[in-house]
């Protein structure tokens, strides 16, 4: 195993074209899938409105979340079949196939007729663009990095796969600053009916000039060695998969550091907005300038730690990050409640929301089918009105039988017994009950949406850029960690399965896992939990398993 500071032989300057070209050609086409791959998330709102309609409104988000997630459900299968590909034929012309799957499906979103005219076939349709864009992320990623890693020197490997990793983060921006300059050129009430298309159709576009950017890169310089020699891998997946002795590698890669990682990152950068927009009801043009503004503060650090794990390596910065990550993220969103929307952090504290109830009688707030309008039982009746306007409670566990009621603050309110009423009777019983509790909340403090002149936006922007920042510590070295982990005949195949189970569905599934755990609880905090307990695995596996890379020469 060869020192990175070994020497300046002709593994320091194997690069047989401009690096500043691969490096930029790699990046911008990385950028252009994650601005395709984000769009859909930034718009889950509009989209849970076009494609959902036909369920209530809070089982229709997490159902749009999770058509969002639907992608990143098949990215390791993407990740094998590209992978696999990468390691037979090439890295650069696997890449280019994954570009084109993904701006295709990308733009058919745009033009895909809503649930009102074409009825379900719409979300059917919606999910099936995703899953190909899941595809082609799955290969895009891994042969990225791995293109840029076997053209950089052994002691820059860090800084110069860092780039790759800003991708994420400048896509996520990319797609921000489209919808922001799209909602404020047309307007709101145009956006949300036909203006939220745009950005999707816009990326026509940037797949025509990603493409020709692309077709000027030639093939990695380790691959075509190896394939000069006829020493490429006639069995990748084999392999990578069947053979303990790297698959071990695949799963303490997973477990030690992208697990973790992954959950960090979709915190950070995804679920924080989610929560600002749904939870704390910050307008979306706000909550996306606001976003923007911290991701352009913290973007520069990936690089920064890309570049510091080439001294120091990989392993402690990953770690250290998700560590802090668990450590911080209960006052972290604590304080973005009240510096984002005050006035609900005061209503939470003097007048807190109770329900009483029997937990056999309550259903858990979402339904994957659509069906249940939450109106059967007393306790639905009640937990799905506070769902739905982003109200946190507690339980307090009733006799077998008992209507449920809420109290607020020291206001108590019955909820209508549905099993004494039908039909429309029950329906006028559930909108008196709801407006009372309504004007209730609203005594108590509790806001309908955030007032924007309450906000303190530059105490919201420092709190989304320490929770970028913490994204830019665990992501900014892992393309070099999983590069260095896996031989160059298999690398592809081997860094793509890991790094896309961990970010596909770790961190993909995220947004809609806590949502439904809120949901479920009532608690706006209680979905925190999961990458907390995550991160903290990873910390403490990565610790006992995960070796140190920074030093290896990946030429073999």
């Amino acid at each position: 195993m060869a020192s990175a500071s070994e020497g300046s032989g002709p593994k320091h300057h194997r690069a047989t074209q401009n690096e500043k070209l691969v490096i930029a050609a790699s990046s911008l086409g990385t950028v252009f899938e994650w601005y395709d791959f984000y769009l859909y998330g930034l718009l889950a709102t509009f989209i849970s409105a076009k494609f959902f309609s036909g369920v209530n409104e809070t089982t229709g988000f997490i159902l749009a979340l999770g058509a969002f997630a639907a992608g990143f459900a098949v990215r390791p299968f993407g990740a094998l079949v590209f992978g696999r590909i990468g390691d037979l034929v090439g890295r650069k012309n696997t890449f280019l196939v994954t570009m084109g799957i993904m701006g295709l499906s990308t733009f058919a979103v745009g033009l895909l007729p809503s649930y009102e005219t074409i009825g379900v076939a719409a979300p059917i349709i919606l999910v099936a663009l995703r899953l190909l864009q899941g595809l082609a992320l799955g290969g895009e990623y891994g042969g990225a990095a791995t293109y840029v890693a076997e053209h950089a020197p052994n002691n820059k490997r860090g800084l110069y796969t860092s780039w790759i990793q800003t991708t994420a983060t400048l896509g996520l921006f990319a797609a921000l600053l489209v919808v922001i300059g799209v909602r404020f050129t047309l307007g709101e009430d145009a956006f949300g009916d036909w203006g939220w298309r745009m950005p999707f159709l816009l990326s026509i576009i940037l797949l025509g000039v990603s493409m020709w950017i692309r077709l000027q890169l030639a093939e990695s310089p380790v691959f075509q060695k190896m394939k000069d020699e006829g020493t490429t891998s006639k069995a990748p997946l084999t392999e990578a998969f069947a053979r303990w002795g790297n698959l071990k590698w695949v799963i303490i890669a997973l477990t030690g550091a992208v697990a973790g990682q992954a959950v960090v990152w979709y915190t950070g950068q995804f679920y924080a907005l989610f929560f600002l927009e749904k939870t704390l009801k910050v307008d979306g043009a706000t909550t996306n300038i606001l976003t923007a503004i911290a991701l352009a503060i913290a973007t520069p650090a990936f690089v920064f730690f890309g570049w510091l794990s080439d001294r120091i390596g990989r392993k402690p910065i990953i770690l250290v990050g998700c560590a802090i990550a668990a450590m911080s993220y209960f006052p972290l969103f604590s304080a973005l409640t009240e510096a984002a929307n005050p006035a609900l952090a005061r209503a939470q504290a003097t007048a807190p929301v109770t329900v009483f109830a029997h937990d056999g009688d309550c259903s858990v707030q979402f339904d994957p089918i659509g069906k249940n309008k939450f109106d059967a039982r007393s306790c639905d009746i009640v937990k799905a009105f506070l769902a739905k306007g982003g109200v946190s409670y507690s339980n307090v566990e009733a006799p077998a039988g008992t209507i449920a009621s809420i109290r607020i603050g020291g206001t108590s309110i019955a909820a209508p017994d549905p099993a004494k009423a039908h039909g429309a009777e029950r329906k006028a019983a559930i909108e008196a009950f709801q407006g009372e509790a309504g004007a209730v909340l609203r005594a108590a403090g509790y806001p309908a949406k955030a007032d924007p002149a309450a906000i303190d936006k530059p105490k919201v922007v420092m709190i989304l850029t320490m929770l970028v920042l913490l994204v830019t510590m665990v992501y900014g070295p892992i393309a070099a960690l999983l590069v260095e982990l896996f031989p160059s005949r298999i690398r592809y195949t081997s860094m793509s399965l890991p790094y896309h189970i961990g970010n596909g569905w770790f961190g993909g599934f995220l947004p809609t896992v806590v949502f439904a755990m809120v949901a479920a609880t009532g608690d706006i905090y209680y979905g925190l939990w999961y990458p907390i307990i995550v991160a903290s695995a990873t910390v403490v596996i990565g610790l006992v398993f995960l070796p140190e890379t920074y030093k290896r020469d990946i030429d073999q």
